[in-house]
């Protein structure tokens, strides 16, 4: 069985193997009691005990892991598959309907239980709680994002009356009623800004200071749980955390996206799913590189490159910096942000291998993650 998943309705397509061509039904968005009439009517029609197993899966999406924890509930044996995986009719201009997926869908998980494991990428499905834990920093992100529109909002309105601000801080408001349009002066005497435009930039101010606001809070939950709190993840994050350079915000993202409940063989897996991978293209005789797939978390790749240019300052002697000052540090600027891509990759193996084993990064320097937490929110043993 396969479903494809859409905001009004869904397209289920069953079928007992690849002589049988698929029975498709159109089911209402998340309604499971029409979901459980209908396999239990493709049962029948399939000549099928009401207790035969069932196999299925579906795109992951806007419904996330929820219907995955359904189906497994009721005994279905489900999966659920990268869409980018999903191998498609190379054409430019192709057909594409949810029936047409939902039968692709179907064809090809009876090709993955028949032994192609590599056909797609089946994702790992994470507990409730370990999805719940990547909310915080996620929000934090969004919320940092709506700060710089707001700000960027703010200077722009102004730019446009010939007034370029160079900071929007808090005494924004006393700046406002101060500023004149300069360039309009009669008589020595310069208007002021024309009222909609002040009372719109006053709004969006307001804005900002809510974003801040909230910017603070979430900061603040996020420390007193590192200092409080005696989880698995917490231990993972306060760990990393005590290598100079990695600080709360890094060692969260890194933690509650990949380090508390993703497992990996080696470090090729580790490097996919951050997206830090080659991508060669070689046809007859023709061959180059396409650069780095980007095809894992972005908030992660983000993540590693940022704290790559990190490491270089904090960590000089480590082994790492040294490869990269020795390789890439008199190329050309282009070179150095190539070379600060390698850097990001091996350095979040090592980071892995250090939580995996303990093993510290090549002459990294390590202190105490108690220093960058505030006193008053320290309180794990």
């Amino acid at each position: 069985m396969a479903l494809e998943l859409g905001l009004k309705e869904w397209k289920m397509a069953s079928t007992v193997g690849l002589g049988q061509k698929p029975r498709i039904r159109t089911l209402p968005a998340r309604g499971l009691a029409a979901l459980w009439r209908e396999l239990a009517t493709a049962k029948q029609r399939f000549g099928l005990s009401p207790e035969a197993a069932v196999f299925s899966c579906y795109e992951a999406g806007r419904d996330g892991f929820w219907l995955d924890r359904v189906l497994r509930e009721r005994g279905v044996q489900n999966v659920v598959v990268d869409s980018s995986s999903i191998e498609v009719n190379r054409r430019k201009r192709r057909a594409k309907t949810d029936r047409l997926d939902a039968q692709k869908l179907v064809t090809m998980l009876l090709r993955y239980h028949w032994g192609e494991a590599k056909l797609w990428s089946v994702l790992r499905i994470p507990s409730l709680e370990e999805e719940d834990q990547r909310h915080l920093h996620r929000e934090l992100l969004a919320v940092k994002g709506e700060r710089t529109r707001h700000i960027n909002r703010i200077k722009g309105l102004l730019i446009s009356v010939g007034i370029a601000l160079p900071t929007v801080d808090t005494s924004f408001p006393e700046d406002l009623e101060r500023l004149r349009l300069w360039w309009a002066s009669r008589a020595g005497t310069a208007p002021p800004l024309p009222a909609a435009l002040r009372e719109r930039c006053r709004r969006e101010y307001e804005r900002l200071a809510l974003a801040e606001r909230q910017i603070r809070d979430l900061e603040e939950a996020r420390l007193a749980q590192i200092g409080s709190s005696s989880s698995p993840a917490m231990e993972t994050v306060r760990q990393l955390m005590k290598l100079r350079g990695i600080g709360p915000a890094i060692s969260w993202l890194l933690t509650m996206e990949c380090l508390a409940w993703r497992k990996f063989a080696n470090r090729r897996e580790l490097a996919s799913m951050a997206g830090l991978t080659p991508t060669p293209y070689s046809s007859s005789q023709g061959e180059r590189e396409q650069g780095i797939s980007k095809a894992g978390n972005r908030r992660l790749r983000t993540m590693l490159v940022e704290l790559a240019w990190g490491w270089l300052v904090f960590q000089p002697e480590s082994a790492l910096s040294r490869w990269y000052a020795e390789r890439f540090g008199s190329g050309s600027q282009r070179q150095r942000k190539i070379g600060i891509v390698a850097l990001a990759r091996k350095l979040w193996v090592a980071l892995w291998r250090y939580v995996e084993t303990g093993e510290v990064p090549e002459g990294a320097a390590v202190g105490d993650w108690e220093e960058k937490v505030p006193r008053r929110l320290r309180t794990a043993a």
